[in-house]
């Protein structure tokens, strides 16, 4: 039986308290240089960076990348492209797009494992930046995140499937038109009285499927997005209340088509041998999957649990300054020229550079070269130069400078010269900060970012960020 190999999650640095919606609690705010595509290389990065048994890195091998979310950064390019190039993996591996429904993520869980079963090893990444229309119970009640799941043998599972099930049928709850800012959403009555059942047909289907119970379950996962159904389920269910995931709805938000894998792999930061997990996820309909917990957990979870990230905040957001980053607020631009578009050509040259974040290191020096360079830095031999990826590599800021005159829309732009533990320096953005609070000598991460978005198209490259 195939299974879970590697998992990882993200959630961004802000949060919006909810007192400025009338509401308790915080929701995770997606940073004005973040997209769905953007925190899904951090969830991704998290499965393919993680130690594997010897401490040697990139120990996923991943053929098929999959990648779900309801809020894609262009309606007509593959965005699964953008990531795949920011996680640098061979052009033989294929890329899909799955969206449409914040079911979308459990639907991408089914079909990697389906291609897991056919001897595939996928790349499963889900992720979501919600915005509701300004006072609703969607922009109070959602949150931006992602999740990632890579799939393989059941050898090497870190949790094997068990069992899954699905039910869809067509009614209305949650809509919106290709023209239309906000979804909508139907009386929510109504739809948990259809969802529930769904729901719970699904559940008895993998049950069914894993030849187990529901009293063997050591946790049950439930997302949708009716939340009356949801708690309907689990009524239903009698389920014990320490047995019951939480819903993250108090402190990040539900995140869209990545909730379903944000839940899960909180589920799976804290489960053990033997736990049996079932997943459910009612939206357009039901699926649910049953997971066993096997003894290769603890050695292979990833280096940030969910709980990590969310500690890991800034909880001052102001709502204006969230409406602003979302579009939702029109304000003056910065009095600066508007960034010009990014020409392809040049951007294509340099793919593996700009989007991976690979750097050159000499072969007659050692010398680190970034950007990568036909010349070396040192040494000065010619063409003589390996790639060498810097994107997990840490850093320190060698020094640093406030712009307060540069286009953003976080002023200022501060631009810090960092030297990389791997060697090489680079000067680049930093982001996720304190403007006042950087030091030289802080020791910093790179981060897969927006620097601009002209002409629709969006110009994505690397900055630095404090250690979280």
């Amino acid at each position: 039986m195939p299974g879970i190999v590697r998992y990882g999650s993200y959630v961004p640095y802000y949060r919006l308290n909810r007192k400025a919606l009338g509401g308790a609690g915080e929701r995770a705010a997606a940073s004005y240089d973040e997209n769905s595509v953007s925190m899904a290389a951090e969830a991704a990065r998290e499965v393919l960076d993680a130690p594997a048994p010897g401490g040697h890195n990139h120990p996923v091998t991943v053929d098929r990348l999959l990648f779900a979310t309801t809020t894609p950064g262009y309606a007509e390019k593959l965005d699964t492209a953008t990531l795949h190039a920011a996680l640098d993996l061979p052009r033989a591996v294929g890329a899909s797009l799955i969206g449409g429904s914040t079911r979308a993520g459990m639907s991408a869980l089914l079909t990697g494992h389906d291609l897991a079963t056919a001897g595939r090893r996928p790349l499963v990444v889900m992720s979501d930046v919600m915005v509701g229309a300004p006072g609703g119970t969607r922009e109070s009640a959602s949150g931006d995140g992602a999740a990632a799941f890579a799939f393989g043998p059941d050898d090497e599972s870190l949790a094997v499937v068990l069992g899954q099930g699905s039910t869809t049928e067509e009614f209305l709850d949650v809509w919106r038109a290709p023209d239309e800012p906000f979804a909508r959403q139907w009386e929510e009555r109504f739809g948990a009285e259809l969802m529930t059942p769904l729901m719970a047909e699904a559940l008895q289907q993998a049950l069914a499927a894993a030849g187990v119970g529901t009293n063997t379950l050591s946790r049950i996962v439930v997302d949708g997005s009716n939340a009356r159904a949801t708690r309907a389920l689990l009524a239903q269910l009698k389920v014990p209340r320490d047995h019951v995931s939480d819903d993250l709805s108090s402190f990040v938000g539900r995140t869209g088509a990545a909730h379903v894998g944000l839940m899960l792999a909180a589920a799976l930061d804290e489960a053990k041998p033997g736990d049996r997990i079932a997943v459910v996820e009612g939206t357009d309909g039901a699926d649910a999957m049953i997971l066993e917990v096997t003894d290769r957990i603890a050695a292979q979870r990833p280096r940030r649990s969910v709980r990590r990230w969310v500690e890991a905040k800034r909880a001052d957001l102001q709502y204006n300054t969230y409406l602003k980053w979302r579009g939702v607020l029109p304000f003056e631009k910065p009095r600066r020229p508007d960034p010009r578009r990014t020409a392809a050509p040049p951007s294509h040259r340099v793919e593996r550079w700009k989007f991976g974040f690979v750097g050159s290191r000499c072969t007659s020096c050692g010398a680190a070269n970034l950007p990568p360079q036909r010349v070396c830095v040192i040494c000065d031999a010619i063409d003589k130069m390996e790639p060498e990826p810097f994107a997990s590599s840490e850093a320190v800021v060698a020094t640093y400078t406030q712009d307060r005159l540069a286009y953003s829309l976080q002023p200022p732009v501060v631009v810090a010269m960092l030297d990389f533990d791997k060697g090489g320096r680079f000067s680049c953005q930093l982001t996720d900060i304190e403007p006042d609070a950087v030091k030289i000598g802080d020791r910093v991460e790179m981060t897969f970012r927006r620097l601009h978005t002209a002409d629709g198209i969006h110009n994505y490259f690397w900055k630095a960020r404090p250690l979280r």
